[in-house]
């Protein structure tokens, strides 16, 4: 395999965009190469940062002389580009990417709270804004999974591992799925795919090579 060949995943530990395509590389057993990114100190706002991602954020793919950046877009990517989790028909393809549409836009809110949770202190009434947005997202998982076992068909798609993708920090947030057992069962599912790890797990703290 060739340098250009070579998927190289830029990121960061402490990231969920960062953890949505990297957990689709681990869980397709594919090789790359990962690129830390430290946001703590403001590498992200850097000139050699902002060269690849104009945005100033986390995760830059590069492959094949291409350079993408925003996580649902690199999802869409590798799932073109590899072939894997993706849906069985047009339809299920197209299905897979309206989750990632809705993830960005709904489930974000779990992202904000578990931020403002962790990383930045805001006015109670920021956080008695979004919270309930979080919860209703998870609530819409807990509905849309019930007699299912994936978002999107009969097996795992880029849908998964978007939604759980961002997710994953809930807990930080004060956010969980404890009373949602159909969400709380399909989760299970992801964990038990092998390759499965959790961000803290599975992302590193220096560059790294994987396979």
């Amino acid at each position: 395999m060739t340098d250009a060949n070579r998927l190289v995943l830029h990121g960061s530990f402490t990231s969920s965009s960062t953890y949505k395509p990297m957990l689709f590389l681990a869980l397709g057993g594919l090789p790359f190469s990962f690129r830390t990114v430290n946001l703590k100190i403001g590498v992200q706002k850097q000139p050699a940062h902002l060269a690849i991602n104009r945005y100033g954020q986390v995760p830059v793919l590069q492959h094949r002389g291409l350079t993408l950046v925003m996580s649902n877009v690199i999802l869409d990517y590798l799932a073109r580009a590899t072939g894997k989790f993706e849906g069985a028909s047009e339809q299920d393809r197209w299905r897979a990417r309206e989750w990632l549409s809705w993830e960005a836009d709904a489930i974000q809110n779990i992202a904000r709270v578990r931020h403002f949770s962790r990383f930045r202190t805001v006015d109670p009434a920021v956080m008695a804004h979004f919270r309930p947005l979080a919860e209703a997202a998870l609530n819409f998982m807990e509905q849309s999974l019930a007699g299912r076992d994936w978002l999107v068909g009969d097996t795992c798609t880029i849908a998964d591992i978007g939604c759980w993708g961002r997710m994953v920090f809930m807990a930080e947030g004060g956010l969980s799925l404890d009373n949602r057992p159909h969400a709380a069962a399909w989760r299970d599912r992801l964990m038990a795919m092998p390759g499965f790890a959790l961000p803290y797990d599975l992302i590193p703290k220096k560059d790294a090579e994987f396979g």
